[in-house]
Order: structure tokens, then C-alpha cells, then sequence
């Protein structure tokens, strides 16, 4: 077996064994409270990083670590390799008992990832991908869409932001499922189920590291806000916005998300 895939096998592996940690804490059973920043975390949350930080740091010792829950430390800054890692992505749906949460597990070579899984256990889902070899979802392979126009474009937004003023235009489409879980969005579009997604703000790499990797060996294209590949283990670990899109959407997409970011901000510049 060689290292590639050794590394997706214990990914996958203990994404999984995390998921059935997170299950057994799922709808509501186990405290919550809120961090500095308001978000949400929960022992469930906690329980799953520990398992997962345990694991890995067994199985390899050498390498980095980055999670949203744990301290983040300029070390990892010196390995080439590096495990970035949201124990649970899509908190919020997670105390709700909603399904559009995952356990994420990425590996990141030089600043690019390697190998990503995504369990997402109340979905009953398994993403995984490996660079150069494809993406999975439950053992079939993934293909984005062939759309070529935005006529009927699918899209994980709240259905009355697809006429929202800030657009150049509504979106000639349709609003479907939109997780609280910002990598089951982007897998979305690897398993033809959306098209294209955005997001304006500043994210953190855990959130999207595996499931960028599943994008695009599913055949889709995702950029930062500006157009730039994405490139992870940064000293400040963001990722400053998102075009995410079939290959023939993605200019088209880019273009209307630096619209609507310009316009906002005018708004914003006005009202000050």
C-alpha cells in the first residue's frame, strides 16, 4: 500500500469512528455553550477532536495538526504535512437534531490536500477523495453537473437571496438544501446536487479543506473570492471567501460574487 493510501484509509477510518462518537451525543443529548467568538460548541464537539487528535498523533507523530478546536500553534507551520481537521462542521444543525452536519478530515502536503473525507453520519454519507484519483460518496464515484449556463442553476442559499438586490440580476434558478455545515454545501456540487455556491466572508481552513479536494477531483472548480487557488497551512489560517462551480459556471459565479461583495460594501460606506 503506498503512503497515499494508507493516509485515506486511516482518514477514513477514523472519520468514521468519529461520526459514531458524534452520534452517540446526537439530538440534543450532552451540554453545549457558546465560545468567545458566539458560536456554538458542544461536548460532542470536544469528544470527537480528542479522539481524532489522539489518533493521529499516534499514527503520525510527524505530522502537523489544525482544528477548529484546539489552540492553534506557529509549530505546524514547519511541517510539511499537516492534518486539518473540524471535528464537527455544522454545529448549529447538530444541537438542532438536523442533518447537515460532518466530520471533516483533510491532509494537507505543501500547502495542498491530499486526502479528504467527509462523514456525515446522519446523512448516512462518506466522502472521500484522494488527489489525482478521484472523488467517493459511499464507494461511487463522483461527477459534477455538465451544466454550461446559469439557466436553472442550483444553488445552497435561502431561497429569497436568489433575487436579493445586492445580484447583478436574480439567479435563473432554484434554492435547495442548504446545510449549516459549509463542506456538505460544497459537496453538494460534487454530487450533482447544486451547481454553484458562494461565500463573501472570511472562512477558516478547516472548514473547507476536505471538501475542496472531493470538488474538485469530482471535476468542479473552487477559487478564493479573487480568482486564486486555494492553498492551505497559511499562518493565518483563512480562506478570504469562495467561488465554488461546475468548470463552466465558475468566471460567470466569481463575477457576480465580487458584484455583490462590491455592493454591499458601498452600502455599507453609505450608511457610515
Amino acid at each position: 500500500m503506498t503512503q497515499r493510501a494508507a493516509d485515506l484509509a486511516l482518514a477514513a477510518e477514523i472519520a468514521g469512528n468519529a461520526a459514531t462518537i458524534a452520534m452517540g451525543h446526537f439530538g440534543g443529548r450532552g451540554r453545549s455553550w457558546a465560545k468567545a467568538d458566539g458560536s456554538p460548541v458542544s461536548e460532542a464537539d470536544m469528544a470527537v477532536n480528542a479522539y481524532l487528535k489522539g489518533v493521529i498523533a499516534a499514527a503520525r507523530p510527524d505530522d502537523g495538526w489544525l482544528s477548529e478546536e484546539c489552540a492553534d500553534t506557529a509549530t505546524r507551520l514547519d511541517k510539511r504535512r499537516l492534518w486539518v481537521v473540524d471535528p464537527i462542521d455544522g454545529t448549529r444543525d447538530f444541537l438542532r437534531g438536523r442533518s447537515g452536519w460532518a466530520v471533516s478530515v483533510a491532509l494537507v502536503e505543501d500547502g495542498a490536500v491530499q486526502v479528504a473525507v467527509l462523514a456525515a453520519p446522519a446523512q448516512q454519507r462518506l466522502y472521500a477523495a484522494s488527489a489525482g484519483e478521484g472523488a467517493t460518496l459511499n464507494g461511487r464515484r463522483l461527477q459534477v453537473s455538465s451544466l454550461a449556463t446559469l439557466e436553472g442553476v442550483r444553488l445552497p442559499i435561502d431561497p429569497p437571496n436568489l433575487n436579493a438586490s445586492f445580484w447583478p440580476s436574480p439567479w435563473p434558478g432554484t434554492a435547495v438544501a442548504k446545510p449549516n455545515s459549509l463542506a456538505l454545501r460544497m459537496a453538494m456540487l460534487a454530487a450533482d446536487e447544486a451547481d454553484a455556491w458562494m461565500e463573501g466572508r472570511s472562512v477558516a481552513e478547516w472548514d473547507v479543506a476536505a471538501a475542496s479536494l472531493i470538488l474538485i477531483e469530482a471535476g468542479g472548480t473552487v477559487t478564493d473570492r479573487h480568482g486564486a487557488p486555494l492553498r492551505f497551512n497559511q499562518p493565518q489560517p483563512l480562506v478570504h471567501g469562495l467561488a465554488a462551480a461546475t468548470p463552466a459556471l465558475h468566471a460567470e459565479v466569481l463575477g457576480r460574487l465580487d458584484h455583490a461583495l462590491k455592493a454591499l460594501a458601498a452600502r455599507r460606506r453609505a450608511v457610515a
